[in-house]
């Protein structure tokens, strides 16, 4: 509700996969809070899709975006979301802080590092009202991890460890058919996935690092590791079908054969197993996966120096089982372990001094059973109850970060309430970048000679 007591006024610039599902079916389910007025999508079965459930107008109902900023004051407009494609976030954002629109604007905020520096450049002054979509803050889980540090209960951090478990049917969906699988056409793999992870690490480092090191490289998802025969698309008679891990009719038509939102809605509109087999049978996301154009890594691993002697590490998989998060952070007084999928913690205090209760949570035990008697500390940052959310939701950030947006503009206090400001999100961003320089080059760099 805004502050005239209305619902704010909210228009969605692209209607793919975070456009729909992560943020326009929370509109949908908090019609009292924000109302989506307006909506721009060039694909027309997504456009007339969700603009009839949400009830937009057909005055309201654009195929590009230009058109929509210019009828912003028509719309009576309070706040856009940007989640067009990738390299189409830079001159939407700039029109909308131009016309003095709050945006929600998903990563990353530009793909490239000239892209990025234009924005800063062009946001300059304009005073631009800005929550970047890293919504893993937004989480139960991560803002744990984030008080735990905080509070100083496992003194201070020494290391920091990150896995991002992609998934090996997320990775071939997303980064080997998918819209993130060409760098040309995207941006690179640290950016367009890891993007979420730089973030966190920053938050929880405190500062931006000095240093950055990484390698890695396209592994396994290249031509000559193509089963021998295999055709273009994997429904014309792959004769490696009953045994290739990434056999697209096997994922998109009988393990999610109950799904009909993210990812099967991206296949086109008739998702009916018929219609998901003629999309399959022609579309990129029934391509061979060593058959496709698809040039980012597969895998990644990355090592940062901050100030004051904390070191972090990054890695990234493609060849994982569960698509999770791991965390492990020592410190000079107690360690701390964690895995998002599940929201398990685990916390280990060195000093038998330690007898404080543990931070609040579920299922929480406690006990001495480290090796000299420390104390030990487990709970859950999420309800028993929660879904791992393999396939949507962030494990609860998409909703939150929404919400978290949504109250900030109605509330007219907005850099009070949203963490995820263009300052704050410019360090993962340039983190990225440093990482890719130093992965092509061999070198370690200096994030100073990366940031402007």
């Amino acid at each position: 509700m805004s502050a005239n007591g209305r619902p704010v006024k909210v228009a969605i610039l692209g209607l793919g996969g975070r456009g729909v599902e992560s943020y326009g079916q929370w509109f949908l389910r908090h019609r009292d809070l924000a109302t989506v007025v307006a909506v721009a999508e060039p694909l027309e079965h997504r456009r007339e899709t969700f603009a009839d459930r949400a009830g937009v107008p057909a005055g309201a109902r654009y195929a590009a975006w230009p058109a929509l900023l210019d009828d912003s004051e028509r719309l009576g407009l309070d706040a856009v979301v940007i989640a067009l494609p990738d390299r189409v976030h830079v001159e939407p954002a700039v029109a909308a802080a131009e016309r003095g629109l709050a945006i929600l604007l998903e990563k990353p905020m530009a793909t490239d590092e000239g892209a990025l520096r234009d924005l800063e450049t062009r946001l300059r002054g304009l005073a631009p009202r800005v929550a970047v979509a890293h919504v893993l803050r937004e989480t139960p889980f991560w803002r744990s991890v984030h008080g735990v540090l905080g509070d100083g209960l496992i003194g201070e951090p020494v290391t920091l460890r990150m896995e991002e478990n992609i998934g090996f049917w997320h990775f071939a969906h997303s980064y080997v058919r998918g819209n993130w699988r060409n760098t040309a056409e995207s941006s690179p793999m640290v950016l367009a996935k890891t993007c979420h992870d730089l973030d966190i690490i920053r938050w929880l480092a405190g500062s931006a690092p000095l240093t950055v090191t990484s390698v890695g490289g396209l592994a396994h998802f290249r031509p000559e590791n193509a089963p021998e025969g295999a055709p273009t698309h994997c429904v014309h008679g792959c004769p490696a079908a009953g045994t290739c891990p990434f056999h697209a009719p096997r994922y998109y038509a009988d393990a999610l054969a109950d799904v009909d939102g993210w990812p099967v809605a991206l296949l086109g509109p008739d998702v009916s197993r018929e219609g998901r087999l003629a999309a399959l049978a022609e579309g990129p996301y029934g391509r061979c996966v060593y058959r496709s154009d698809n040039d980012v890594v597969d895998h990644q691993q990355t090592v940062f120096a901050f100030p004051g002697g904390l070191t972090a590490t990054l890695t990234t998989s493609a060849f994982t089982g569960a698509n999770t998060r791991t965390i492990q952070i020592t410190g000079t007084r107690g360690e701390l372990s964690g895995r998002m999928e599940t929201g398990e913690l685990r916390l280990q205090r060195f000093s038998p001094a330690e007898t404080g209760p543990p931070p609040v949570g579920y299922e929480v035990t406690s006990g001495t059973a480290g090796p000299l008697g420390h104390r030990v500390d487990e709970w859950h940052a999420l309800p028993p109850a929660s879904e791992s959310g393999d396939h949507r939701g962030h494990g609860g950030g998409d909703d939150a970060l929404v919400e978290r947006f949504v109250r900030a503009v109605a509330g007219g206090d907005f850099e009070a309430r949203v963490t995820t400001t263009l300052a704050a999100s410019l360090d993962s961003h340039w983190m990225a970048f440093a990482a890719e320089r130093s992965r092509r080059g061999g070198s370690v760099v200096t994030l100073a000679d990366v940031r402007p």
